[in-house]
């Protein structure tokens, strides 16, 4: 209920006019209607009051412009030109529940449908940057004089929206064309596809659909910054979200849950799969879109950002035998990319390859990959002891996430399995103290572990407008350089192109911190030390630190200094 409703049913119930009991019944018979009924739930409950009072809404406007002190209006008497509806844009109307009377000079008469909302009014009065001459008038006339001088306006609108949406050359999986549909949802799906195809040409990461109270919000994650598009008009958001949830195989009916699904589209030549969330918010379903292209993992280790030295480690490592090797770092940060990349590294025709994911993000050639299912009792735990039995070399586990998990892991390495996961840490070395706390004795975690890798991603300079430039005083103090150590160096920045979108940066790279176990180490974790002792020992046997890593970046002219800093920490 606005102010101004609440303000009058309150003055009614104090003389008299209308009961408790009256409200109430109104009120459930509103609620009773529910989603059937059509319009505005708080403008049912005021006409239903009029309807069971008798009241004239004229008494209801007399009674307002009293109490306000000011001047009522009757909208069935108006006849406004579209130069005094040109006074508001149709947004503005209908956000602000206003309709334009009139102006002279720096003064614009306007009739609220809820002249109590002073947020509204003050905020209005910005926008147009003129004194408002406030008047009023019945709510329910208000809306309906907005619809009908605005109407039109929105159609128009509408018809510039989907003019504007191209054909696109793509295929989603449901085969559903625009052309095989009615004339009604025809748009809608040229709409979606559009929304698909522009974030694919704009290497998007996700697509957020996100509702708000007056807008219906689509943004791209782009090399890790989400950036707004083109909003669609608010009233087309229940048919995008419902073509949305349909292209994804969910169900249409359930609102109240968070669900999954998938969408595989054809761009082309190229196949692509989009992981599909919902999650219901108070203004309806919030959709996100994971983009998954398998082209990504076929770039090879130098693209992920290994330099040389750390690719050779990181090669060593995962060609091992047997043992753990845990992918550390916090959501977003690429160890699924890392992981898949490495497996794509190590399949071979010889090996027998076995994942456990939750939920398989890239489904990978001549690799058995198992989805995770934990309604039906195909947890972790569960997919990873039925995996041994089928004899693999090597295992990934999606994500080691309690004890049980680890525990299996650690015996599957003992028994000459070469074991991948993934592990929420801060650094490499902490996975150990991580392991332990879970529950996990330190003799097995000496025993398994081989390395550990923490990772973050920093975006790329772009290639196409890098430029050098002479770095601050302040960043050579950062980077703990003297001017003279930096006449090898090349420190760039992108200026911005067309290529970029003007950020300057185009696609993202991995810093890295490469934790070895080594015999040294072994006995340290073995003997349940500190983990800063066993920090201190990895870097006095060669460990960089992600910043150290990332700093190299910035001398070799790939990222930037403030890149970097964003997403590591400064050694203690």
């Amino acid at each position: 209920m606005n102010p101004t409703d609440e303000f009058i049913l309150e003055a009614f119930k104090q003389q008299g006019i209308l009961s408790e009991e009256v409200l109430s019944e109104i009120t459930s018979e509103v609620e009773a209607e529910g989603d059937s009924l059509a319009g505005d739930k708080d403008l049912a409950v005021m006409n239903g009051v009029l309807a069971k009072t008798g009241m004239p809404e004229s008494e209801v406007v007399n009674f307002l412009s009293s109490e306000l002190n000011m001047d009522p209006v009757d909208l069935s008497q108006l006849n406004p030109t579209q130069e005094i509806i040109a006074l508001l844009t149709p947004e503005w109307a209908r956000q602000y529940e206003a309709f334009p009377l009139g102006a002279t000079g720096a003064e614009i008469e306007i009739v609220f449908g809820n002249p109590l909302d002073q947020d509204g009014f003050d905020n209005l009065t910005h926008l147009l940057g003129k004194t408002i001459n406030p008047k009023v008038a019945y709510r329910g006339s208000v809306l309906a004089a907005i619809d009908e001088a605005y109407g039109a306006a929105e159609e128009r609108k509408m018809q510039d929206f989907f003019g504007g949406v191209g054909d696109d050359n793509i295929e989603i999986g449901d085969g559903l064309k625009p052309e095989d549909v009615s004339e009604e949802d025809a748009p809608i799906i040229k709409y979606v596809q559009s929304v698909i195809k522009d974030a694919l040409d704009s290497r998007a990461s996700d697509i957020h659909m996100e509702p708000l109270e007056k807008k219906f919000r689509i943004r791209f994650r782009i090399d890790g910054k989400l950036r707004e598009q083109q909003d669609p008009p608010k009233r087309l958001q229940p048919s995008i979200i419902s073509r949305t949830k349909l292209m994804a195989n969910v169900s249409l009916a359930e609102k109240r849950v968070p669900l999954d699904g998938r969408i595989n589209v054809k761009v082309g030549d190229k196949s692509i799969d989009l992981r599909v969330s919902t999650l219901p918010t108070v203004h309806g379903e919030s959709i996100v879109m994971r983009i998954l292209d398998k082209e990504n993992l076929s770039l090879g280790l130098p693209q992920l950002g290994f330099f040389s030295d750390d690719q050779s480690t990181f090669e060593e490592v995962i060609a091992l035998p047997d043992g753990i090797f845990l992918v550390t770092g916090p959501t977003g940060s690429g160890k699924s990319t890392t992981l898949y990349s490495a497996l794509n590294v190590i399949n071979k025709p010889d090996r027998k390859i076995i994942t456990v994911e939750d939920p398989v993000e890239y489904e990978l050639a001549g690799i058995n990959q198992v989805q995770v299912r934990a309604e039906v009792g195909m947890t972790f735990s569960a997919a990873l002891r039925s995996m041994l039995r089928q004899a693999p070399n090597i295992v990934m586990v999606g994500e080691i996430r309690d004890l049980e998990t680890a525990e299996i892991a650690i015996n599957a390495s003992l028994t000459g399995h070469m074991v991948f996961s993934t592990l929420h840490t801060n650094d490499a070395p902490s996975s150990v103290s991580r392991l332990i706390d879970m529950g996990v004795k330190p003799f097995l975690v000496s025993a398994s572990l081989r390395s550990a890798l923490a990772q973050r991603l920093v975006r790329s300079i772009c290639q196409n407008c890098k430029e050098p430039y002479s770095p601050s005083s302040n960043e050579l103090n950062i980077l703990g350089l003297s001017e003279d150590q930096t006449s090898n160096a090349t420190f760039m920045h992108g200026a911005g192109c067309e290529k970029c979108g003007d950020s300057g940066f185009r696609g993202r790279k991995g810093v890295f911190e490469i934790f070895v176990v080594n015999q040294e180490i072994e006995e340290m974790i073995y003997h349940n030390v500190s983990i800063v002792e066993l920090r201190k020992k990895a870097r006095e046997m060669g460990m960089r630190s992600m910043r150290e890593d990332g700093f190299r970046k910035v001398l070799a002219g790939v990222t930037t200094l403030d890149e970097v800093l964003m997403v590591t920490t400064a050694e203690e």
